[in-house]
């Protein structure tokens, strides 16, 4: 039997919960189905659906998109009929529980602070809101009786999870260094059946609507340097053009920004549309060793008299195995998609009443720091942390 025959809405049991004591709005017991509707069924909705199809107790109930081809496709996904073309008339549906929000980037807070107002559970995707402004207030709009959880899904990857213990016990010795980059070559549109789509499918080109590469991709690896180092950056020097792709687009089609983090750490973020070269790594460099992450692997590179031993003896019968052929030492760990582990996270945080690893709060870090990327790039100067930040996040 699918498991949506089987939905379970039991208001007895949500009475019993609530007079219980203090819990969550909308908290569920372990056996009951939370209820899903996604806003936005384009590429990205579009996946999540598809993963929350295979995560037990979440079920998709519910699809809102303004473009009709979008809507039909994100339902069928789902495998539903129930589809909204406002998201305000799917907010107003009693029987969903939580919501994904995978919509353009300027489009987050209102939508967000609006589901939070009616009630329900929050998955956003990143990066979480657009501009000190809507960042600010979303913040202001957080309700503790609601779960809200940002998609920089890799704060859910058992792998980078994994990682980042190591890192947080020495393995690497002391941080200097974080090098990050994430490669394409392609001009990255997506296709457009008419003209008058080009700016809702094409968002991410136009300044009004998004970040660009900053917002988009570099986003994920900057809320990786913040939760390693437990910090927030002092500064930020960025720079980037539209210097290759010569198509009307107004975001950058190539960035490269530097922070500066407390005890002398840099960290480089680089993105390319125009050599695809490495791909997507993220460099963790300490006077001890290094650990390179890729999508779903990581590898450590001892520093000093270690790596120069292994290096002497590697080739010899039995020393071969301690390295994997051009790369350094693996670190294995079982893990499973990031996105679906993460929406796994995300509906136990809600039948757990837990707050997110990667909750608001570090979502809000992370947005920070893209828009002061942005505002060094797009005017040339050096963006410094200011004081009024820490204020909002309570630091």
């Amino acid at each position: 039997m699918n498991r949506r025959d089987f939905v379970v809405k039991s208001s007895l049991a949500g009475a019993a919960l609530a007079s219980s004591g203090p819990l969550l709005g909308n908290i569920l017991n372990a056996n009951e189905t939370i209820n899903v509707g996604v806003i936005g069924t384009g590429d990205r909705g579009g996946g999540i659906i598809s993963l929350i199809n295979q995560v037990p107790n979440l079920n998709v109930i519910a699809c809102c998109d303004i473009l009709p081809f979008r809507l039909e496709n994100g339902l069928k996904r789902a495998g539903i009929k129930q589809g909204y073309k406002e998201y305000k008339k799917m907010l107003a549906n009693k029987d969903i529980d939580a919501v994904v929000v995978a919509t353009p980037f300027s489009t987050h807070s209102a939508i967000e602070r609006d589901a939070i107002a009616a009630g329900k559970h929050v998955y956003g995707e990143k990066t979480m809101a657009k501009g000190f402004d809507g960042i600010h207030k979303l913040l202001e709009a957080k309700d503790p009786n609601l779960i809200f959880q940002t998609g920089h899904q890799y704060h859910s990857s058992r792998l980078y999870t994994h990682v980042v213990d190591m890192i947080r016990e020495g393995k690497v010795g002391k941080i200097t260094a974080f090098e990050c980059q994430w490669n394409r070559n392609g001009d990255w549109r997506r296709p457009v059946p008419s003209p008058k789509y080009e700016k809702l499918i094409n968002w991410r080109m136009y300044k009004e609507y998004s970040g660009g590469l900053t917002a988009e991709l570099c986003s994920h690896q900057i809320d990786f340097v913040n939760w390693v180092t437990g910090n927030i950056p002092l500064q930020v020097f960025g720079s980037g053009g539209i210097d290759y792709w010569k198509d009307g687009r107004e975001t950058y089609d190539n960035v490269h920004h530097i922070y500066d983090y407390p005890e002398g750490i840099r960290a480089k973020f680089t993105c390319l549309t125009s050599n695809a070269m490495g791909d997507y790594q993220i460099k963790v460099m300490g006077d001890k060793g290094t650990i390179i992450l890729d999508y779903s692997k990581a590898w450590f590179y001892p520093e000093g008299k270690e790596n120069k031993v292994i290096g002497e003896v590697d080739g010899v019968a039995g020393a071969t195995v301690t390295w994997e052929a051009g790369k350094g030492i693996p670190i294995t760990i079982d893990h499973q998609d990031p996105t679906k582990q993460a929406l796994m996270d995300f509906r136990d945080s809600i039948k757990n009443n837990k707050e997110p690893e990667s909750s608001m709060q570090t979502g809000a870090k992370a947005a920070m720091c893209v828009q002061m990327a942005l505002d060094s790039m797009y005017n040339n100067k050096i963006v410094k942390w200011e004081d009024k930040h820490s204020k909002w996040l309570n630091v």
